[in-house]
Parts: C-alpha cells; sequence; structure tokens
C-alpha cells in the first residue's frame, strides 16, 4: 500500500467521523427543541381556543341566552371568528364536527372526504391526548382536538404534516449541507496534506503540465522511480502515444460536434415560433423521426376565423398600419393559448387561424386541451375587446369549431417547400364547424367525436372537477357530406338558469331525434322559460310544431343538410 493511501484512510475516517457526530447531535437537539415548541404551541392555540369557546357559552348561561338558537349561532360563529384569528399559515385550519363526523365549522376550504370521515370519528372518540395525525382532505395533517360539550362540537386545530415539520426538514438539509461541505473541505485539505509528503510527484505534473502548453503529442514523463510515481509516467507514456494515433480522428469528431451544435440552436430559435418547446425537444431526441413523410393519427383540429373582417377592414381603410397593429395583437393572444396547451399552430389563412393537438407529440388530453383552448380563446377575446374599446378601435367577435378524428399528418408538399401540416376529411369537418358558428349563432361548436372524448370516464377532467358542460344543437350534414354528425356547444360553467335550461334541451334533442316532437316541444319551451330569447331553443322549437303538424317521411333520421359552407 502507497503512502497517499495509508494517509488517506487513517486520517479521513477519523475526521468523517467526528464531523458526522458532531452534526448529529446538533440536529437532533435542534429538532427536538424546534418540533416540541411547535407541539407545545399547537396545544396552546387548543387551550386558548377552547377557553374563548366557553367564555361565549359562559356569556350566553349567564344572560339565559343558552335556550335561544339565534344567540346560541352567534356564539358559534363567534367562535369561528376567532378561530380564523389564531390562524397563522395558509396550510392550517381549524374544523369543528358535530357527533356524526359532518364538518359544522371550517377555517379554510379543506373538506373531509367521506372515506375519511370514519376513521378521523374513531380517533375523536377515543378522546386520546396530545397531538395526532390522520388524512385529512387527501393529505397526511397533524393536529389536536377538543370536545366542547356545549356545542357538541369535536374542534380540531390541524396543520399539514410538511408544513409542521418545516422547520425540522431545513435543520436536516443545512445539517447535510453543512456535513457534506465540512467533509468536502476536509478531503481537499488532507488531498493538500497528502500532495506535500508525495513531493516527487509535482515533477511529473510539471512535465504533464508543459505537454500540455506546448501542445506536442512527441514530448514524454521522465521516468525517474520505480515506485506508484514512476507507474504514473509510464502510463502517461503509454496514453499520450494512443493519443496521438487519434488525434486525427478527435478533431474532426469536435469539428462535427461543433457544427451540429450551431445547426440545433439555429432549428430551434426559428421553430420554438410555431411549436412547444417540449415538441421540439422529443423531435431532437428522436433524431427527427417524429417528422415522418405522412402517416395516420387521430387528432384534435381547431378552426378560428374572426367574424365580418371585411367590415372591420373597411373601418381601417385610412389607417392600415392600425388593422395591422390590431390583429398582430389578437394573434399573439390567440397563439400563446393554443402554444400553452401543447397545441401546434398550422397556418394562418387570411385572419383565420388552423390549429391541431396530437402531433409530432400526443398527449392523453388533446381533445379536452384543444377545447380549453377554444374557451380561452374566447376569454382572451374579450380582454382583447376592452382594449380595443380604449384605443378607439372596433371589436372582433371569433367562432370556433373543433373535430377529432383520423387525419394524415407529416411533411407534405415539394422539395423545395415542405409543411408539417394535416390534411383529410376530418380537417375539413373541423372547418365546416367554424362556419356553422354563424349558423347556430355560437361563439363555440365541437363534434361528436370531441364531446364523446371530453366525456368518457377515463378522460381528464377540468382541474379535478366536473365534466365540461355540453349542449346538443342539432345533427347536420355539412356541404359535400350525406352522413350527418351530432353537434354541440360547451362551456368551461352555466349559470343556475342554464344549468337547468341545457338539461332541457339535451332532452328535448333526444325526444325529437326519436320523433317525439310534442315531447320535445315541452322540452324546448321549458328551456326557453329558463333562457328566454334562446335562438338554438326557440328555432328546434318552431321546427318541432311543424314536424308535429306534418310530420317527417319514414326514413327521416333528423339530419338538417347544410347548403353551404
Amino acid at each position: 500500500m502507497n503512502i497517499r493511501s495509508k494517509i488517506i484512510l487513517v486520517v479521513l475516517p477519523i475526521i468523517i467521523v467526528t464531523l458526522f457526530l458532531a452534526e448529529a447531535a446538533s440536529y437532533f437537539a435542534a429538532v427536538n427543541g424546534i418540533t416540541r415548541i411547535a407541539r407545545q404551541f399547537l396545544s396552546f392555540k387548543a387551550g386558548e381556543l377552547e377557553k374563548y369557546a366557553e367564555n361565549q357559552w359562559d356569556l350566553l348561561t349567564e344572560n339565559n341566552f343558552a335556550g335561544r338558537p339565534d344567540m346560541v349561532a352567534a356564539a358559534k360563529n363567534a367562535v369561528e371568528y376567532y378561530a380564523r384569528s389564531i390562524i397563522l399559515s395558509d396550510t392550517e385550519a381549524i374544523l369543528a364536527l358535530d357527533e356524526s363526523g359532518g364538518l359544522v365549522m371550517s377555517t379554510s376550504d379543506l373538506e373531509i372526504r367521506p372515506e375519511e370521515t370514519a376513521p378521523l370519528l374513531a380517533t375523536l372518540k377515543e378522546g386520546s391526548e396530545g397531538i395526532l395525525t390522520a388524512v385529512i382532505g387527501g393529505r397526511e395533517r397533524i393536529f389536536k382536538s377538543f370536545y366542547f360539550t356545549p356545542f357538541q362540537w369535536y374542534v380540531l386545530l390541524t396543520e399539514e404534516n410538511t408544513s409542521f415539520y418545516r422547520d425540522a426538514d431545513s435543520i436536516r438539509f443545512q445539517t447535510i449541507v453543512v456535513l457534506a461541505a465540512a467533509s468536502l473541505l476536509a478531503v481537499v485539505m488532507l488531498f493538500l496534506f497528502a500532495l506535500h509528503l508525495t513531493n516527487p510527484l509535482a515533477r511529473v505534473v510539471k512535465t504533464m503540465n508543459a505537454i500540455i502548453a506546448e501542445g506536442s503529442l512527441a514530448s514524454r514523463v521522465d521516468v525517474e522511480y520505480r515506485d506508484e510515481t514512476g507507474k504514473l509516467a509510464s502510463t502517461f507514456n503509454h496514453m499520450i502515444g494512443e493519443l496521438e494515433k487519434a488525434y486525427t480522428q478527435i478533431k474532426r469528431y469536435a469539428f462535427d460536434a461543433v457544427l451540429a451544435g450551431k445547426k440545433e440552436q439555429r432549428i430551434r430559435q426559428i421553430f420554438q415560433k410555431y411549436v412547444p418547446k417540449d415538441v421540439i425537444d422529443k423531435c431532437f431526441t428522436t433524431q427527427g423521426s417524429m417528422l415522418k413523410i405522412g402517416e395516420d393519427r387521430n387528432l384534435s383540429i381547431l378552426f378560428s376565423d374572426i367574424r365580418g373582417f371585411t367590415t372591420i377592414s373597411e373601418k381601417f381603410k385610412n389607417n392600415p398600419e392600425d388593422l395591422v397593429e390590431s390583429l398582430n395583437r389578437y394573434f399573439s393572444g390567440q397563439v400563446d393559448i393554443i402554444m400553452n396547451r401543447n397545441g401546434i399552430v398550422d397556418k394562418y389563412i387570411g385572419d383565420a387561424i388552423m390549429a391541431f393537438w396530437g402531433a409530432p407529440v400526443n398527449h392523453d388530453d388533446d381533445a379536452l386541451q384543444s377545447v380549453l383552448s377554444g374557451l380561452d380563446m374566447i376569454d382572451a377575446l374579450k380582454t382583447f375587446n376592452d382594449q380595443q374599446k380604449k384605443l378607439g378601435k372596433p371589436d372582433f367577435q371569433i367562432g370556433i369549431g373543433i373535430n377529432y378524428g383520423l387525419v394524415t399528418v407529416g411533411n407534405i408538399g415539394s422539395e423545395r417547400k415542405m409543411d408539417y401540416t394535416v390534411i383529410g376529411d376530418e380537417v375539413n369537418l373541423a372547418s365546416r364547424m367554424e362556419g356553422l358558428t354563424k349558423t347556430y349563432r355560437a361563439e363555440l361548436l365541437i363534434t361528436e367525436s370531441i364531446y364523446n372524448q371530453i366525456q368518457r370516464p377515463s378522460s381528464p377532467n377540468l382541474k379535478g372537477g366536473p365534466r365540461l358542460p355540453c349542449r346538443l344543437l342539432d345533427k347536420v350534414a355539412v356541404k359535400g357530406k350525406k352522413e350527418g354528425v351530432r353537434i354541440y356547444t360547451v362551456k368551461r360553467s352555466l349559470t343556475e338558469a342554464e344549468e337547468k335550461a341545457w338539461v332541457y334541451h339535451n332532452q328535448g334533442m333526444e325526444l325529437y331525434f326519436n320523433r317525439d316532437f310534442p315531447g320535445a316541444s315541452k322540452r324546448f319551451e321549458e328551456a326557453l322559460s329558463l333562457l328566454p330569447g334562446d335562438f338554438n331553443a326557440a328555432s328546434l322549437l318552431e321546427r318541432c310544431r311543424e314536424y308535429a303538424a306534418n310530420p317527417p317521411s319514414g326514413d327521416w333520421d333528423g339530419v338538417e343538410v347544410m347548403k353551404t359552407k
């Protein structure tokens, strides 16, 4: 065993063990202290809240108000107000449960899930003292509880486990950092000490530096000793000989790598204007194999168009630069929405936008993201129009159509000009949906295929909430097609009146397709009573009354054939 190894093996363990023991002792002392204080503080707050509740009850009993429900309710409200006043963090919450486990008071939006109620109530009824742990609202929480008899409440002062032990975790991290830094410093110092003891190696290093500075692979290190330094010099000489043979090849590889890096950087700078960053990253990791000449895929396609753009253009006749500026602001907001939801902006068609989801990278929620993009685009248009009004410029109104289906996607074009785009009947149907927004006076229309995607049981929900509400408007055969497709409008949320009216409307549509025109008429009338002046309900009511008076032929299937685009 050489001298350096002996130095390291003898000294380093002593230093590391000493540092570890010192840091461990400091860590456990600090953590125990902080945890004890946190637990005592939580218990103190619980005691103060219990005292306050008892004081409120004493006021009721002293004034003979204990039998009045309104005064009892006021006392409960006072307890809740006091509970809110002693909350110190966003993750802290104070709850109260009744005898059945129902939540009767909460200082936050925290909800107890049904599966959590029984074990939590069992723990509370055991009457255990001290700090307890339970899963509340899907998260493990620390809590201190007490039972307040007058209200028959189980009161819980809770804090998220991670927040409760945040300071302890911080100390743990700091301890690890300090220990690592001290260990690293010890290693460095030990290395310097060993280097000093092995001074003969300095002459070998000096020769190595001379070779690097001169850049001559012809130089060699003199082998002066038969110990480790001599072996190092001999090995280095052998390495230089091998490097000299591969020098030319190494330079070529380095040059090629530099060129490839610059080329990738240029491609990224250009492509990021059209495609989300994660798509570009995946393209490079798969060496461009994603951008195939053509393949069939199920995609979601969106078309958006500005209504009455010719009329708007005429208003800018004397100031075309203002029109360009307004369009640029409009496109900037709309395109950002599409790309932020993993969409690809295929092209601009005059004042229209064509985009798609699912290629070259597909996601489980492509259909949902396309619909959410459409809703976001409508919301963003309101902000845009507010700014237009401030600038004294006309509003923009848009129509959006979305479809989901099998299309051909890939690099399409000639050798001199290629586009990564999508083609097929489903693309045309998406375009027709955008056109039908004018017919059905809707800002957003989706096809039945999109509806099935966002309503299927495995479809991701909107922020974990309910599925997007949809309203069936008709079954149409677009121009050039004989087969009908159901079309829907969709919103992010509904008013109470809209929620009831949409249920009646959808029921009416099913009755309509089943040729029960009187029954359908009744449903549309109910929808109209909730939404007076609703265009689609009124149109379908008129259609039902006409069919009730003059029944359609036996082969009628409810399809409305569109004569125009």
